[in-house]
């Protein structure tokens, strides 16, 4: 036998009401950071004396924006290096090649980053013109078929030599 006794008391003690199911404001927003954390962490740095509340909810936005940028961007430096997981050298190397970001983040150093490759024009070798006219050593490369070679005319026949 069931008892005709209780009936359900919704929200606000509300009869016949069912009771509402909580919606967090990252899911109302839309995001995945955690807008109350961030409305705790205003209002508990003294920042201002009140803090609205599309103000926890911007910030959480602006900084999902950021991590899912520098992390798209290490997760295409990690692929560049043919590796799964993104290490800090990744998000080293995606921060400092994007102009914005690397603006961003100028001062910041990252722990095991190293520094971006980088060598100055000066202490390279000199390339020669000599060697790059020079013939190619093997002497299959050296023979073109009849059919290349009346296509495109002979080194010694544009530059006549000086004697």
């Amino acid at each position: 036998m069931e008892s005709p006794s209780k009936v359900k008391k919704g929200a606000g003690g509300r009869k016949g009401a069912e009771a509402k199911k909580n919606v967090s404001r990252s899911s109302k927003a839309g995001l995945q950071f955690p807008v109350a954390r961030m409305a705790r962490y205003l209002k508990r740095g003294r920042y201002s004396k009140r803090v609205g509340t599309g103000a926890a909810v911007y910030l959480a936005a602006v900084l999902e924006y950021l991590a899912a940028e520098v992390l798209e961007l290490a997760g295409n430096a990690a692929r560049d290096n043919k590796k799964s997981r993104v290490i800090p050298r990744h998000i080293l190397l995606a921060v400092r090649n994007d102009d914005e970001l690397g603006k961003l983040l100028n001062g910041v150093t990252i722990a095991h980053g190293g520094v971006l490759p980088n060598i100055n024009p000066v202490l390279l070798p000199k390339q020669s013109t000599k060697v790059a006219e020079q013939e190619p050593k093997s002497p299959s490369k050296a023979t073109k078929s009849p059919s290349k070679a009346a296509k495109s005319p002979s080194k010694a026949a544009k530059s006549p030599r000086k004697g």
